[in-house]
Parts: structure tokens; sequence; C-alpha cells
């Protein structure tokens, strides 16, 4: 499995996102997180603009849902193109059916685990997604501090995937930067989403180098 960079729009300028897309166009996917106000505390983009986006991407585009009743909504994201949708474990009320009508529909399946949310409950279903997300911040807004306490649950998904012989991929968001990737891959991530840390740089492409290099030089 190749390490996967995959930039957080969260903080992109949002009066110019196709302009800020394209400044992302070397890294893997393009990681948009939708929010409702209700799972978090914190409303984002939805669905018109989600479709508006993988129109004008120059990579695939990753939806991590952080909203309420995503048995209901998180079809319409795949079906508008979406790549790939995860869903909140916490969140959801059917998470194999609803992977099952995301991978019908032709995205990626991903479950999400908010820092307190064990990994163990969700390992039986491992053959039913295509990744799994450890968020290594408490989701809702960009820019906090990399929880060290999460590092312990990403080795135990990466040994249960290893363990089962499967492709899922593990993800990590919240607080990934140059100081953070290399714990996170060395714990078995391989997908980091990082926002601040590529959008601040003024040289984007060279940052999310510098990231991909970080993590392959950590790979556990």
């Amino acid at each position: 499995m190749a390490i996967l960079i995959a930039p957080s729009i969260l903080s992109a300028d949002f009066a110019n996102l196709e302009a800020e897309l394209g400044r992302i166009s070397s890294a893997d996917l393009a990681h948009v997180d939708v929010m409702d106000n209700h799972f978090v505390p914190n409303l984002t983009l939805g669905l018109p603009i989600v479709e508006r986006l993988v129109q004008v991407s120059p990579i695939p585009i990753d939806v991590h849902l952080m909203i309420e009743d995503p048995d209901r909504w998180a079809p319409a994201f795949a079906e508008a193109g979406a790549a790939s949708v995860t869903f909140h474990a916490e969140a959801v009320r059917a998470p194999v059916r609803l992977a099952r009508e995301l991978r019908r529909l032709g995205a990626r399946a991903g479950l999400a685990l908010r820092p307190a949310t064990p990994v163990e409950p969700y390992l039986d279903l491992l053959a039913e997604l295509d990744m799994i997300l450890v968020m290594t911040v408490e989701p809702g807004f960009g820019g906090q501090p990399f929880l060290d306490t999460m590092l312990p649950k990403i080795r135990r998904a990466r040994q249960a995937v290893a363990g089962a012989g499967l492709d899922v991929w593990i993800q990590v968001d919240g607080g990934i930067s140059a100081q953070t990737v290399e714990r996170a891959a060395e714990a078995g991530a391989d997908v980091f989403v990082a926002g601040s840390a590529v959008y601040v740089a003024e040289d984007a492409a060279g940052r999310i180098a510098e990231l991909r290099d970080l993590a392959a030089g950590h790979r556990h």
C-alpha cells in the first residue's frame, strides 16, 4: 500500500476553491469535511458544493461526513462522484448496509472513529470497508494539536487489517504535520489528512512531497 497524502480543504480559501484544489494537484486525494452543526459544532459545505468540486478537482475527492443520519445522506455523495465517502461510527445505524450501498455506487466506503470510540467493535466489519479513519483530534475544527494517545488505536487497527489479509486503508486526520506524520506512519497509518500544514505553506506541492517522504521513511 502506497503512502497517500490527502490535504483538507477545510484550511483552504473558500472563495477560491478551484484554485485551491489546483495548489494540491500533486496530492493523492482532496479531503472534504462535511459538517452539519449537529454531529459536530461547526457548519461547512454540503452536497451541491461537493458535486461541483468533483467536477473541477484534478485529484479524487475524499469526503468525510461529520453529520447525523449518514444512512440517509451519504449515498448522495457517492452518486455525486466522490471517490471515497467516510461516515462516523457514532452516527450510523446500519454500517454494513451503508458501506455496501456506497460501494455499489462506485465509492470507497470508510468508517470514522472519534478519539473516544474504540476500534474493536468494528474489526469484524473490516471486509465490508475500504478505510478506517482514526480521528487524531476531536472532529469539528481544523488546527488542533495531534493526540498521541491515538497511536495505540492506529496500531490495533493496522494489526487487525494485516491479520485479516485485507486491503483496508488506515487514515489519520487531525494535527498531521511534518512533526507528527512520522509517528502516525510508524503506528500503521497510510493515508494522511493534512490541512493547515499544507495550506499555510507557500509551496504546497513541496509540503505534500515532504509529508509523503517523511511518512514513507517511517512505515510500519
